[in-house]
């Protein structure tokens, strides 16, 4: 794994550290010890006994004998030991009552004692007991100097820069791990040219370019362009995220942006990667944010870092975003960014090069059509697609499979795009009835209105949040759409409610066409309002003025729509729901009977494709459900799996939620 450049590598040298300071503590406590010892062994922590007992001992003739402490203090052998506090004791120790008394002396050489006389409390053990306090504080501040030191003074370190500099030993991701977007590496791919032979463009009068800024929606693959920029080039490679830059210290951005381009320079020419740039790239003078911001004086230190006075020649910078629409523009200005790479979703040609990439690794059955998978994912990212065949590796497991079918594939690209099934949920026959005729109304009115996607699939099962679903699938990638596809496709949208509301009554209509009521709406809004097909409105955008908080230009809008024009957007916008209403009613009515056949057939199957549908509406009997052979039966566990959160639909082609 990359290091820090800061960090040094844990080895010998941090457990010689980590010895010294074991070390040190047993040394502090073996003197402690020590010292405990020898004072508890002394003659001061004899028994202390009674001036008449003592007088007693010396009349006796039983005292050996005898230290005198300055005059006032006797520390006496005995010959025989005697019983002292329930303990034979062989010393003792007694206070005199008057101080350097020559009387004392003199019975004591009557007694022909050994008298021997010192200072009181020059002992070693009185010493060292009196300077231990000091000798532990001291050993303490000792030792945080040292960890201080030993740290490399992290304390004082956080303005450093956090950049991971990628070695040789790092697990290298190259342009053939990349596909869909073809584009992107040819532009990365001349960068990693110029850094390997600046001669063949210079003698041309090129200059190296200052930086190229990845731009995309989440999961189109960014990150892991960088990544295989970073196998390809063999040239050093720093990696930073932009939230590394900003914390709680004042300064510490700025101070971590240039210590990041000296590291840079040090090591050119390098490449510079900074994930997420948005994080420090934001507008500057955007919402309340004053002129002393921390993240604006991050971002002014990366302009300058970037193309200021002094040339950093030899360091590119490689940035990604999906947020282009919030960065400063002089962030975006030639000579800092010379190039703007867009990353976007990947076309037909693009996911089957990226399930190749996903499939090489895992056991893939011979049934399995990588271009038909490709075609019934559209609007899927890369990292959409790599779930999916996770998802199918996972599924052939559950299933005891030896490879990855075409079947597990399929059953994984519904789940990923529709949800999971609840397969466990029990629902009521009424209910199951008005979910069956409210997904038929869908599935009848794509079927039977020009301008729809073709019909893919309708269920009853519950699927994620959804009670059932009628999910339809472009034929090819679209980049646009046409009135008439629009139009179709809010009709498509009300037929689930019509088709309750013509079956059953507009009093025993359900809530479960909330959330085709709310698609409808706001598609019928951007119908008049930004897209300009409404006659009455014109061909001109209305109500676009307003900027979120913190990322716009300006805090106050204006308002910039009359009360007239208002009132007209709101009156077209009802005009074409309803037209739409009023079309699917009509075409449910004509109708009536296929709509009974499909609920008919998602009660006895609970899940219809579009050629079984369309079959229905030929008036053609449906086949017996096949079983395929090889597939066993899913297991329990599987069935009452966590459902996924559904991904999101294609604009003009997704789900539809049934009665909830």
């Amino acid at each position: 794994m990359p290091l820090p450049l800061n960090q040094k590598p844990k080895g010998p040298k941090n457990w010689g550290k980590l010895s010294k300071t074991l070390s040190f503590w047993v040394l502090i406590t073996l003197l402690a010890g020590t010292l405990f010892t020898y004072t508890s062994s002394s003659k001061e922590a004899a028994p202390t006994i009674r001036y008449s007992d003592y007088l007693t001992q010396l009349n006796e003739g039983n005292i050996a004998s005898v230290t005198i402490q300055d005059g006032s203090v006797i520390l006496g052998d005995l010959k025989n030991k005697i019983p002292v506090d329930r303990r034979m004791v062989g010393s003792f120790r007694v206070e005199l009552p008057v101080t350097n008394s020559d009387a004392e002396l003199a019975r004591l050489q009557a007694k022909n004692v050994q008298i021997e006389s010192k200072p009181r409390g020059t002992s070693l053990g009185s010493i060292a007991i009196m300077f231990l306090p000091y000798l532990i504080i001291l050993g303490i501040w000792v030792l945080i100097m040292r960890q201080m030191q030993a740290g490399g003074a992290k304390a004082f370190s956080f303005g450093k820069s956090k950049a991971k500099l990628l070695t040789a030993d790092s697990p290298k991701v190259t342009f053939a791990d990349v596909a869909g977007c073809d584009e992107a590496k040819i532009e990365l791919e001349e960068i990693i040219e110029f850094l390997k032979d600046p001669q063949k463009f210079t003698k041309l009068g090129g200059r190296l370019p200052k930086g190229a800024l990845l731009v995309g929606p989440p999961g189109t693959g960014k990150t892991l362009l960088a990544r295989a920029v970073a196998g390809e080039a063999a040239r050093p490679f720093f990696s930073m995220s932009g939230s590394d830059f900003v914390e709680m210290f004042v300064g510490v951005g700025a101070s971590r942006v240039r210590d990041l381009f000296e590291q840079g320079k040090a090591h050119a020419p390098c490449i510079i990667f900074i994930d997420e740039i948005d994080a420090v790239g934001r507008h500057r003078g955007a919402g309340l944010g004053g002129g002393h911001d921390e993240r604006e004086q991050t971002l002014n230190q990366l302009l300058v870092e970037m193309d200021g006075f002094e040339s950093n020649d030899g360091v590119i910078l490689i940035a990604a975003t999906n947020r282009p629409d919030v960065l400063d523009p002089a962030l975006l200005r030639p000579g800092r960014f010379d190039r703007q790479i867009v990353v976007d979703a990947p076309d037909l040609r693009g996911r089957e090069g990226i399930l190749k990439v996903h499939t090489r690794n895992k056991p893939i059955a011979d049934d399995v059509n990588i271009t038909t998978l490709a075609r019934g994912t559209p609007g899927m990212s890369g990292a959409d697609l790599a779930n999916l065949v996770n998802e199918g590796a996972l599924l052939a497991a559950r299933r005891n499979h030896d490879k990855v079918y075409m079947n597990d594939l399929e059953d994984a690209k519904d789940k990923v795009m529709l949800g999971a099934e609840r397969k466990s949920m029990v629902m009521k026959d009424e209910e199951r009835k008005l979910t069956a005729y409210h997904e038929g109304g869908h599935a009848v009115c794509t079927i039977k209105t020009v301008g729809n996607d073709p019909l893919h699939k309708v269920t009853i099962v519950p699927r994620g949040r959804a009670l059932g679903l009628a999910f339809t699938l472009p034929e090819d990638d679209r980049v646009s759409i046409t009135r008439e596809q629009l139009e179709a496709h809010l009709v498509r949208m009300y037929g689930g409610r019509v088709a309750e509301e013509l079956v059953f009554g507009r009093n025993r209509v359900t809530t479960g066409a909330s959330s085709d009521i709310q698609q409808a709406t706001t598609l019928a809004r951007r119908y008049v309002s930004q897209w300009g097909l409404s006659d009455a409105i014109g061909p001109i955008l209305v109500g676009d003025n307003e900027q979120e908080l913190f990322l716009g230009r300006e805090i106050q809008t204006r308002r910039e729509v009359s009360e007239r024009t208002a009132q007209l957007v709101d009156s077209e916008v009802s005009r074409v729901i309803k037209e739409a209403y009023n079309r699917a009613k009509e075409t449910l009515t004509e109708n009536l009977d296929l709509l009974h056949r499909v609920a008919a057939a998602l009660l006895d199957r609970e899940t219809l494709t579009g050629d079984e549908v369309n079959r229905l509406a030929r008036g053609e009997t449906l086949p017996p459900p096949a079983v395929p052979p090889s597939f066993p039966v899913p297991s329990t566990q599987e069935t009452l799996s966590i459902p996924a959160k559904p991904a999101k639909p294609p604009l003009f082609g997704g789900p539809e939620v049934a009665p909830a």
